[in-house]
C-alpha cells in the first residue's frame, strides 16, 4: 500500500511543526546555566526557530541563532584569557573590546543569523527596553550587557543604551512578538537573597553602585516574562553571583541549568501539545 501514500502524500500538505522560541534571561556568569539547558533540550531533540535574549542571555541566544551548540559555547568560554578578561572588569570601562571578542563568533548583522532573533536593552534617557532586531550583532549584544556603572553606555542610533536587565529582564514577551507560539524562558535570578539577608558591607556596596546606575529597574522587568512564558525554568542559583567565574562554580551552575531543563521537559511537551490542539480548534 505504499503507492497509496504517496499518492495521498500528493494532496496532504505536511504540518507545520509549532514554532517554539526560547528566551534566555539576564544574570551575568549564571549564564552557564543556559548552557547546561541546551544540553538538555539536545538530549531531548528539541529545538528552538525564534530566540531572544537579554545581557548574558542575548550572548549565548545570539551564538544559539548563530547556529553554535552548547558544546561549542562551552568550548569558547574555555579558550577565553580569563586574566585578559578580568583586566577589561573595571568601573565605566568601555565595552569596544567585548565587541571585537564577539565579533570573532557572531561576525555581521542581526538579520543575517541563521534564525529571528532579538536582543533587548535599556534606553539612557527614557529608561525604556530598546528591541534590537537589525545592526551589527556584536554591538547589539554588548548594548544588551553594559551594565552600570561597571561599563559606559553603549552609543546605538543617537541612544545610549544599557543593560536590558533593567527594563526587560527575561524577554518572554518579545518572544512571542516574533512569532513564537510556545514560549520557554530561563530566569537566572529566581533564587536572590533579599535585603535582610545581605550583611551591612553588601547593602552599602548595593546603595554606593546605585548611586552611580543612570537607569533604574522597572517594576515589571521581570513580571512580563513570566506573564508572556508558557513555560519559566527556574534553576536554583542562590549561592552564585553574577560575578562567579571559578571552574568549579562554573561547572556547578551548568548542572544545574541541565537538571531544571531535564526536570521541566514534561512541560514543555504538554505546552506544545496544546498548542497543536489549539491550532485544530482553529480550523
Amino acid at each position: 500500500m505504499r503507492w497509496l501514500d504517496k499518492l495521498r502524500s500528493l494532496f496532504v500538505r505536511p504540518k507545520k511543526p509549532v514554532v517554539l522560541g526560547l528566551a534566555l534571561g539576564s544574570g551575568g556568569a549564571k549564564g552557564m546555566a543556559h548552557l547546561g539547558a541546551l544540553k538538555a533540550f539536545a538530549e531531548a531533540g528539541l529545538s528552538f526557530s525564534v530566540v531572544t535574549g537579554t545581557s548574558i542571555g542575548s550572548i549565548v541566544g545570539a551564538l544559539y541563532a548563530k547556529g553554535y551548540t552548547w558544546a561549542d559555547m562551552t568550548g569558547i568560554i574555555e579558550n577565553i584569557d580569563k586574566k585578559q578578561f578580568s583586566k577589561n572588569l573595571r568601573p565605566f570601562a568601555d565595552m569596544a573590546p567585548f565587541e571585537s571578542f564577539l565579533e570573532e563568533y557572531v561576525e555581521g548583522d542581526i538579520a543575517e543569523l541563521a534564525l529571528p532573533f532579538a536582543a533587548c536593552a535599556t534606553d539612557g534617557s527614557t529608561n525604556e527596553c530598546v528591541v534590537l532586531r537589525e545592526g551589527k550583532t556584536a554591538k547589539a549584544l554588548t548594548a544588551s550587557a553594559a551594565i552600570p556603572p561597571f561599563f559606559r553606555g553603549v552609543e546605538w542610533e543617537g541612544k545610549k543604551l544599557y543593560d536590558g536587565a533593567f527594563s526587560n529582564a527575561i524577554p518572554a514577551d518579545v518572544c512571542r512578538e516574533l512569532g513564537a507560539e510556545v514560549v520557554v524562558a530561563i530566569d537566572l535570578s529566581a533564587f536572590t537573597k533579599a535585603d535582610g539577608e545581605k550583611g551591612r558591607l553588601e547593602r552599602l556596596l548595593g546603595s554606593a553602585i546605585d548611586a552611580f546606575t543612570p537607569v533604574r529597574t522597572l517594576a515589571d522587568a521581570k513580571t512580563r516574562g513570566y506573564d508572556a512564558a508558557d513555560v519559566m525554568l527556574r534553576p536554583n542559583l542562590y549561592d552564585f553571583k553574577a560575578t562567579t567565574l571559578s571552574r568549579a562554580a562554573m561547572d556547578a551552575m551548568f548542572e544545574i541549568g541541565y537538571r531544571e531543563a531535564k526536570d521541566r521537559l514534561p512541560e514543555i511537551e504538554a505546552a506544545l501539545a496544546a498548542a497543536r490542539k489549539q491550532r485544530k480548534k482553529r480550523k
